[in-house]
């Protein structure tokens, strides 16, 4: 396929674009910047709403991972504007842009996030669940919305309602491995919460499952298919650094450290289940916690 990705250079896109390419698909890059980092490379501005355009004619398929980072900072209203904009406003451009071409592309997937269903304790959550409340749930329903004028335009969307993403090369997983690997790892408030996660790999290849689909379109929830709670996640990654998890940070620690982001993404509950994903004949290579962790750890 021939392949145009934004957020080329993030956690996923730069796994991603790596195993497009290695199975043989083309992927061209939308940057961001004043002129074209090369002949093939368009260029965008969100933040000014500039796009080159006529440089996005005849591609098969659009990723569109592109977003500020949720993670880097605490959410200031500054900060929480910026996070908005930098998806709600490139996702609109973007789709308007493919809506206006004579050569669209047949498929959008557009970077959502698990946080559309907010905290909803042991709830189990499927694509037709309806949104949560919180900052992370009204912005992943205005983030979706964004996409509207592409698929208006008769061209298929796919929402990524993706969970935390278990990799060795960024994210969460790096960030903890040194406290774990000290025996200073420990859960979160009651860790009763439900974590929703995947494996790189399974991401990497449920988007290459969808975008050789000729049917999907709408919300699809790019998880594992088993939450576990935060206790059980301590546990599994302090069993496979063979560490003890004897500590508790306590929610008001969390409070003080991260602000409102404590309660919306670390102690936030969210048993998210790939109900689309499965059923649409896609098979996990990483199921379970325990075989993740072992293989992104290098132990298996």
């Amino acid at each position: 396929m021939n392949v145009l990705m934004t957020g080329s250079h993030g956690l996923i896109g730069t796994a991603l674009t790596d195993i497009l390419k290695a199975r043989g698909d083309r992927v061209v890059r939308l940057l961001r910047g004043p002129s074209p980092a090369s002949p093939q490379e368009p260029t965008w501005d969100p933040a000014v709403g500039r796009i080159d355009a006529a440089r996005l004619e005849g591609f098969d398929a659009v990723v569109h991972l592109a977003g500020e980072s949720l993670a880097a900072g605490r959410w200031t209203q500054a900060r929480k504007a910026r996070i908005r904009d930098s998806r709600v406003n490139g996702t609109r451009l973007l789709a308007e842009t493919l809506a206006r071409l004579s050569r669209p592309p047949r498929v959008l997937l557009s970077a959502s996030a698990t946080g559309y269903y907010g905290d909803r304790g042991d709830e189990i959550l499927r694509e037709e669940s309806p949104p949560g409340t919180g900052f992370l749930a009204g912005l992943c329903r205005e983030w979706e919305a964004a996409a509207d004028p592409a698929r208006r335009a008769g061209i298929r969307v796919i929402h990524l309602r993706t969970g935390l993403v278990l990799s060795p090369a960024g994210g969460l997983l790096p960030r903890i491995l040194p406290v774990f690997r000290l025996g200073l790892g420990g859960r979160l408030g009651s860790g009763r919460q439900f974590m929703s996660w995947i494996a790189i790999d399974d991401v990497c290849e449920a988007v290459r499952h969808l975008l050789a689909s000729n049917t999907i379109a709408g919300p699809v929830n790019l998880v594992a298919p088993r939450a576990v709670t935060n206790q059980e996640f301590t546990a599994v990654l302090g069993g496979a650094l063979l560490r003890p998890t004897l500590f508790t940070v306590p929610p008001a620690i969390l409070r003080m450290i991260f602000g409102e982001m404590a309660d919306e993404a670390l102690l936030a509950s969210g048993r998210v289940e790939p109900a689309r994903l499965v059923a649409s004949g896609y098979s996990f290579r990483f199921p379970g916690l325990s075989d993740a962790l072992a293989a992104l750890l290098g132990r298996r």
